[in-house]
């Protein structure tokens, strides 16, 4: 099952949307919203279920789905955690200027609370006040989102909380990152609303590319047309989505609605750090990951972070080619109050 957000006042009006993402359905008189959904889906779920089953067969009013049409699945939500389940990812970061990454990495997930009040829909522009100086980027990355989830549930329990999947692009502002944590009290600042994909998947739907709470499939990442990513979400990721739920709940419950994050997608290549498409490679998910590479070869990186004008689109596709969740796509221009 599908499940979207169409644009429609502050939380956008909840719509089924068809297998291959050409229909979609209102499904506003079971629930106006999908976090009134989530917040009722034993009841709801049995009903949204048979509504989709109706779009599929051609029993139910259809419309022609747009993805430019779309909020985020949730438009805003009651909590936004990311972890960073690609240690790969995290290795090179410390690697590139010149730390050794703590042995406890490996068995205990970083996990980093974001501003979850407002979230760009999927073909939004990223705006921002400057480009250069703040190191915009692109994080490519899976997220689930939970039911209620009890505190202490462990990580193979927490697996039957995830109602649904999507993408994101998390932006992350590089320039503005380090000055930051230094800190000693996160992000903010540097973490700007973060974009979801056009719709959100039951897990049941993914078939087996759902496995072992990994969603096990090529992550795609174009920057201004060219590929630039293709690393699969189920390789090398260190944490599977139970255990960074089970992170997220050791202290407490969380409420439905609530999305989890995996973290930049990433992967190595022989052991080592991973090569762009254009040499063969499954390229990466984010600008600074490049970068980061290009400053343990060379002394310095090379590609720049966005500009104004700079595109990205995030997609997965299934075994023939097709989109799961939509497409995100969006462009860095500058912003206006």
């Amino acid at each position: 099952m599908k499940l979207a957000s169409l644009k429609h006042g502050r939380d956008g009006k909840l719509a089924i949307v068809s297998d291959d993402l050409t229909r979609c359905t209102d499904a506003s008189r079971i629930a106006p919203t999908l976090q009134a959904a989530l917040d009722d889906w034993d009841h709801a779920e049995p009903h949204l279920r048979e509504l989709a089953q109706s779009l599929e067969v051609g029993a139910a009013p259809v419309e022609r789905f747009h993805e430019r049409e779309c909020m985020s699945p949730l438009p805003r939500a009651f909590q936004w955690a990311d972890g960073s389940a690609y240690v790969n990812h995290v290795e090179l970061v410390r690697k590139a200027r010149g730390a050794e990454m703590p042995e406890s990495f490996w068995s205990d997930p970083l996990m980093y609370q974001g501003g979850s009040d407002s979230f760009n829909g999927p073909r939004d522009d990223i705006l921002m006040a400057e480009d250069e100086g703040w190191g915009v980027d692109m994080e490519g990355e899976v997220a689930v989102i939970l039911g209620d989830t009890p505190m202490g549930v462990g990580p193979v329990e927490a697996l039957d909380y995830i109602r649904l999947v999507m993408l994101v692009n998390d932006v992350s502002l590089r320039g503005l990152i380090p000055a930051e944590l230094a800190k000693g009290f996160g992000f903010f600042q540097s973490k700007p609303s973060s974009a979801f994909s056009p719709c959100a998947v039951t897990p049941d739907a993914l078939g087996d590319a759902w496995r072992n709470g990994k969603l096990c499939l090529p992550l795609l990442v174009t920057l201004n047309g060219e590929p630039f990513g293709r690393a699969d979400a189920g390789v090398d990721m260190t944490f599977h989505f139970g255990q960074l739920i089970a992170h997220a709940a050791k202290t407490r419950p969380l409420a439905a609605g609530s999305i989890i994050g995996s973290g930049t997608v990433s992967n190595k290549l022989d052991g080592g750090a991973g090569k762009p498409v254009a040499q063969g490679g499954a390229g990466y998910s984010c600008i600074a990951e490049i970068r980061m590479i290009e400053t343990i070869a060379s002394g310095a990186p090379k590609t720049p972070f966005m500009k104004f004008g700079d595109r990205v689109e995030i997609e997965m596709t299934d075994a023939k080619g097709k989109s799961i969740f939509g497409r995100i796509e969006q462009t860095l221009r500058p912003y206006r109050r």
